[in-house]
């Protein structure tokens, strides 16, 4: 078959499925692999999320749903693969929070962080653990509020990144408490998790399921949670807000999103599949396990909870005066 008949076929193909109803289109889907992007590199809390999801949905769809790392950028270059993708629904990006930090962080972004993206579900919420080494003389958030004030400038905190939660509720906590400590970002969750063993750093801000194992292991010490309430992987480990730091209530959120244009019956079917797959027995098992808070939201919530994550991020970034260029 020459070139010019598959186009011609190709384009006929398109035009039909345009036409078709949408109950029809949501059943045609999928028609190959869906490419789950993980805008962060392996062994971060995006991945221990996506992985039993995605073997859920394998099994659900019919079609492999394989995940694919995309880091770098602070997240913008999954983002911006998804962004640029067809919008047939075959490739879906799991974003963090640092999504909506972006839209106000980083001013050259080469999408949008609304417009370009088709909202499919707010899969799941996980609090961050303040950890330092095991090592390490701090025991209570208090003694690094102490050490830092008395000390300015000189301790450091790893953050996952630039622009990341990781580093963006430290620059919080920095603006509400009045300290000056110096920002070692590293590309993941993983690499900076390996610079806090190595004592590189003194702490970090870190989401509970990837240093949840660290903990257990006795090589980090929990010594804070960031939301208003315990977590109940960690009852004994005092929130920020009951240390003395009152209203400080930070979490990471996971959303998946399309490209822009995927058609509405596809965007429904994706919804309702990856809201089973996060509530299959044995993803929910290890899920809840790993911490995480599964939420599981209409596109329309989301829609909406994206538009005001982007104003609440956009007042802590201008008060804590962080840029990236």
């Amino acid at each position: 078959m020459n070139t010019r008949r598959k186009l011609v076929i190709a384009a006929g193909a398109g035009a039909l499925v345009g036409q078709m109803p949408g109950r029809a289109v949501a059943q045609a889907y999928p028609s190959k692999p869906i490419r789950f992007i993980m805008p962060y590199p392996p062994g971060g809390s995006s991945e221990i999320l996506a992985r039993p999801i995605a073997h859920e949905l394998t099994k659900s769809l019919g079609q492999s749903v394989f995940v694919d790392f995309k880091p770098g950028g602070g997240s913008t270059i999954g983002a911006d693969t998804v962004a640029k993708s067809p919008p047939d629904g075959h490739t879906v990006v799991m974003m963090l929070t640092a999504h909506a930090i972006n839209a106000s962080l980083m001013p050259k972004l080469p999408y949008d962080t609304v417009k370009d993206f088709a909202s499919v579900t707010l899969a799941a919420t996980l609090p961050l653990v303040v950890v330092v080494p095991a090592q390490s003389p701090f025991r209570t958030i208090g003694d690094l509020i102490a050490f830092a004030k008395a000390n300015p400038g000189k301790l450091n905190f790893a953050s996952a990144g630039p622009g990341n939660t990781s580093h963006l509720s430290v620059e919080y906590f920095k603006s509400v408490v009045g300290l000056d400590m110096t920002h070692v970002p590293y590309k993941g969750s993983g690499p900076a998790i390996i610079g806090l063993l190595g004592r590189e750093v003194d702490f970090m801000f870190d989401s509970l399921s990837s240093s949840l194992p660290q903990i257990q292991a006795g090589k980090f010490r929990a010594i804070a949670m960031s939301t208003l309430k315990r977590s109940r992987i960690l009852p004994d480990v005092p929130t920020i807000h009951e240390s003395g730091v009152r209203g400080f209530d930070v979490s990471v959120w996971y959303a998946i999103l399309a490209a822009a244009g995927t058609p509405a019956p596809i965007v429904q079917r994706l919804n309702a599949e990856f809201n089973k797959a996060m509530r299959a027995p044995d993803a929910r098992e290890k899920i809840e396990a790993a911490g995480y808070d599964i939420v599981g939201s209409t596109p329309e919530q989301l829609d909406a909870f994206i538009k005001a994550e982007i104003v609440r991020w956009a007042k802590v970034v201008k008060d804590s005066g962080a840029t990236i260029n």
